[in-house]
């Protein structure tokens, strides 16, 4: 039940500081956005943190789910680009899955639309884990549905919050240093970042194309087949960035500093390009104070009921 409580405040500093309505809940799961077809139990999140860890639910057991998504790295890794077994390397970053439980879409592109969805689909991927989702779950012995269940619950449990930056909305002036609050100004200022960057998760669960990468990655035009969707990638929530690179769907920028100077040269032009991205010309300081305030978004990570 500690773990319960230290859940539903994370949840609630989240949430509830970020709107300015600190909303104490019942339970977990009378907060979190969870569907009616998988209501959260503390035996499937129990069974799905177990499995989260099992190896044996890839092709050659040398790899399980916490493989590429490290706990003690805000559940991603340090790697460009994500490896599955006999070393397999796949085109895009390992995303962190910290507040997924409050997603829209899911995968770079989007080709998942909830959690069920999404975290079958590694098993069954033959650059990451290679192996049919039904042996998968045979070897564990539990049928798919199950399998399925029992993954997404402990997924919805994994939250990032208590940062200095929600301290500092919650009415604690002195949480963030002078740099940071200059920062956070430019953040919802000049620098734009709040048009993709908003919300408690500091995401818009949207696509833009950044010219990141381009053309080499079609991202979210493989899902829809749309050609101004060409080169578009959902955007990242910022919670824990500071701690966890190299940044964007490929792991191309090394740091926060690398991406703060993409974005103040107006990113990488091509035909569909977000409007949004322009040209901003800051000044080193500037620059400073926005990783600062970036810096300002670690906090804790909790997973489990």
């Amino acid at each position: 039940m500690r773990r319960l409580a230290v859940a539903v405040a994370l949840a609630t500093l989240i949430l509830g500081a970020a709107e300015k309505k600190l909303v104490v809940p019942a339970g977990l799961d009378a907060y979190l956005p969870v569907p009616d077809s998988n209501p959260l139990t503390a035996g499937k999140v129990e069974l799905g943190r177990k499995l989260f860890f099992d190896k044996r639910l890839s092709r050659d057991q040398s790899v399980s789910c916490a493989t590429c998504h490290d706990p003690a790295i805000a559940f991603t890794d340090r790697r460009k680009t994500a490896a599955g077994v006999n070393g397999r390397e796949g085109p895009r970053r390992v995303p962190r899955i910290a507040n997924r439980v409050y997603g829209k879409s899911f995968f770079w592109d989007g080709r998942a639309g909830s959690l069920e969805e999404q975290v079958l689909q590694p098993i069954a991927n033959p650059k990451e884990m290679d192996l049919d989702v039904a042996e998968a779950a045979s070897r564990v012995g539990l049928d798919v549905p199950a399998l399925e269940q029992a993954l997404a619950s402990y997924v919805r449990t994994i939250l990032a919050g208590d940062s200095p930056y929600d301290r500092y909305l919650a009415g604690d002036a002195g949480a963030l240093t002078a740099r940071q609050r200059e920062g956070l100004r430019l953040f919802r200022g000049k620098a734009g970042c709040t048009s993709c960057h908003l919300g408690p998760n500091l995401t818009d669960e949207a696509f833009h194309n950044t010219g990141v990468g381009w053309p080499a990655d079609p991202g979210r035009y493989q899902v829809t087949k749309v050609e101004t969707d060409r080169g578009a990638f959902k955007t990242p929530g910022l919670r824990e960035a500071a701690r966890t690179p190299p940044y964007m769907h490929d792991g191309s920028l090394a740091t926060l500093e690398d991406v703060v100077e993409f974005y103040s040269k107006g990113g990488q032009g091509n035909p569909y390009l977000d409007p949004e991205i322009r040209k901003l010309d800051l000044t080193a300081a500037e620059k400073a104070a926005l990783v600062a305030f970036l810096e300002a978004l670690n906090g804790k990570v909790r997973d489990g009921m």
